[in-house]
């Protein structure tokens, strides 16, 4: 069980503490990474969207629509760059469209 402050702490803080002491951080990684995905895209793109999975650094989008997978794979440089950034952190260095 998690150790009590006798202090005060800020709530942000006190998730940070929670979630690596319990070793949740890859699963809260996958859920940020679905998120930033669906942020950046817009509705356009997310209606052709069946799947979004972050695995090691690579992200696996499936997407429904070959003319869409095609047009998001000329601009794959530029979409991990944007996902890092709204992320926060280099989490992506891969992007695998199927």
């Amino acid at each position: 069980m998690a150790k009590r402050h006798s202090s005060h702490i800020p709530l942000s803080e006190a998730l940070s503490e929670f979630i690596q002491e319990n070793k949740l951080q890859k699963g809260m990684d996958r859920v940020n990474a679905r998120d930033a995905w669906a942020n950046l895209m817009g509705n356009g793109v997310n209606n052709y969207t069946t799947s979004v999975e972050l695995k090691n650094e690579t992200l696996y989008v499936s997407l429904s629509s070959s003319v869409l997978r095609e047009e998001l794979s000329l601009g794959k440089t530029k979409i991990i760059k944007m996902i890092n950034e709204e992320l926060g952190k280099e989490l992506v260095k891969k992007l695998v469209l199927r």
